[in-house]
């Protein structure tokens, strides 16, 4: 690269240091420019955008919302980025209404980059409608609360020139305290939907079972805005959770010891649990609602469910991270998760040669030579050791890439020895006697 460019990007990564310092920066959907959107603007400004890194920065940003992973959570990844490639990942997740997302990435302690976080929600047809948060800096962490069952993105992108591994891990918490002391959602029994007064109406809440007596408690900040008995709820109270503008209702309480308009924070006693009203017949619990404003009643299971376990940390081999491997198998699948049943991006001949940019629990998270990135097993690939030697019969230029018009790397000498690591399509991927890795085109090999 020319020295004006890495001078230039250099400057712009002092610039963006300067900025942010070691704290963390955290953008939600109402901030104008996220720290993404910061550095292009940087790169455009200082003309990086015409050169061809830079463009590819920006293209690889755009591919990765298209091209997105699918993962499940809680989801935990070590992975890998390089400074002689722009790259970008994005992984895809399901959430439910009510749930709080929880993100953080560590970058390696020799790893000295900026990494941007930027997560989006996507419409059914998984195109991406709006920001939700975003993040950059050198240790990180940042959540948001779920407002749809939908599936949200989440994209990772280095700058420019940087080198490094990454830790990153998602994972979901209740954004409501539990509404019953000394309970968690292991003592719901009776859950939204279920078919009341013999199918005439359905379970707008979920159900807690707890002795008789057991304190009820604020799930939220708020106030109380309404303590009365009906025939259904019996001795009911509402909250105004103020905090995310939702109204919370308790029912079928055995005591009410809070009045209209007191301030209430997360773990007051509200009532004590009983079986008034329609809940005579039943052993005593907490009906517990939520209702949000301008759609009434949603599942409340989600805002008080427990919060994720630590995800499975990586049992393959993360010293692989930025190396080659190989398809052993006479044909294995690229994968869009991390599963067995996910969707195939592209059928793997053996000795298919795969980069490896991520590692997570029995799967690599690998590049094609084609570009495309997926998850493969590991037990379906091996180091990239030679396969065999070849001597070139003519001399012949090393490239970068397996395709026409790829930069040359350099021109081998006639007689000179490599070592085939993989072979993809019309090409090889070789290692030179001086141990630089690069494409050679079968038709100039002779064999």
């Amino acid at each position: 690269m020319p020295h004006p460019v890495r001078y230039a990007l250099f400057f712009i990564s002092c610039l963006v240091l300067a900025a942010c310092g070691k704290q963390q920066t955290l953008q939600g959907i109402f901030q104008k420019t996220t720290p993404h959107e910061a550095y292009a603007r940087q790169l455009r400004q200082a003309g990086l955008l015409e050169t061809a890194l830079g463009r590819d920065w920006l293209a690889a940003a755009d591919r990765a919302l298209r091209d997105s992973l699918v993962v499940t959570l809680p989801f935990q990844e070590t992975g890998y980025f390089s400074a002689d490639r722009a790259t970008a990942a994005a992984f895809r997740y399901q959430v439910r209404e009510g749930e709080t997302v929880r993100i953080s990435l560590t970058l390696d302690k020799n790893t000295d980059a900026h990494v941007f976080l930027d997560a989006f929600e996507l419409d059914p047809e998984r195109r991406v409608t709006r920001p939700l948060a975003s993040a950059d800096t050198t240790a990180l962490a940042f959540s948001y609360v779920a407002e749809d069952d939908r599936q949200h993105l989440l994209r990772v992108q280095p700058e420019l020139l940087r080198t490094g591994r990454f830790t990153l891990r998602i994972q979901r918490a209740p954004s409501l305290s539990f509404p019953v002391h000394g309970k968690n959602d292991v003592a719901v029994g009776s859950f939204w939907g279920v078919d009341r007064d013999g199918g005439a109406r359905r379970h707008e809440g979920i159900d807690i079972f707890a002795k008789r007596g057991t304190p009820a408690v604020a799930a939220a900040n708020g106030y109380i805005t309404r303590v009365n008995e009906t025939p259904r709820g019996g001795r009911v109270v509402w909250l105004m959770d103020t905090e995310h503008s939702q109204h919370i209702y308790y029912a079928h309480l055995d005591k009410q010891l809070v009045q209209p308009g007191q301030q209430v924070r997360i773990g007051d006693t509200l009532g004590l649990v009983g079986n008034t009203g329609n809940a005579r017949t039943t052993p005593p619990h907490l009906h517990f609602g939520v209702y949000r404003g301008g759609r009434g009643a949603v599942d409340p299971f989600p805002f008080v469910r427990r919060a994720d376990t630590d995800p499975a940390a990586p049992r393959t081999a993360p010293g692989r991270l930025g190396e080659w491997v190989r398809v052993q198998d006479k044909r294995t699948d690229l994968r869009r998760g991390p599963v067995a049943k996910q969707a195939t991006v592209a059928a793997l001949p053996r000795n298919t040669p795969l980069l490896v940019v991520g590692s997570q629990a029995d799967w690599y998270r690998v590049q094609h030579p084609n570009g495309q990135i997926g998850y493969v097993p590991a037990r379906a690939v091996v180091p990239a050791a030679a396969l065999r030697r070849l001597a070139l019969p003519t001399a012949t230029d090393l490239y970068a890439a397996p395709a026409i018009g790829a930069a040359a790397l350099d021109s081998l000498p006639a007689r000179s020895s490599v070592a085939v690591l993989g072979e993809f399509g019309g090409y090889r991927l070789v290692r030179s006697a001086a141990g630089q890795l690069g494409w050679l085109m079968n038709a100039n090999l002779g064999s």
